[in-house]
């Protein structure tokens, strides 16, 4: 099952926390391997600052993609205010690869 994971960054120290766990988080994300369809960071509309991240993750459940959302380097340092996980069904350019649930 896929689910959509959304982070909204905390609006105090977010740029130093990011700066400080940008290598930590990009190994974890590597780590995942192709368990994330797709991700990366949200930005500000003149794109200058980015305010949060999401990415696409493949779990058997919601209690699972939780748990390995929470072992990003971003949440541990708590840069994240607000965590969305939400169940996601693929519609739009969905690859064959990717099951229909």
């Amino acid at each position: 099952m896929l689910f959509v994971v959304f982070n909204v960054d905390r609006p105090d120290g977010a740029a130093e926390i990011r700066a400080r766990e940008r290598p930590a988080h990009l190994a974890f994300m590597k780590s995942l391997g192709e368990s994330v369809q797709a991700g990366g960071p949200l930005f500000s509309d003149d794109a200058s600052q980015a305010f949060g991240g999401m990415y696409i993750l493949e779990a058997q459940s919601r209690e699972q993609a939780a748990a390995i959302a929470s072992q990003d380097p971003y949440a541990k340092a708590n840069l994240f205010i607000r965590q969305y996980i939400q169940p996601w069904k693929w519609n739009t350019r969905r690859p064959e690869y990717v099951p229909v649930w």
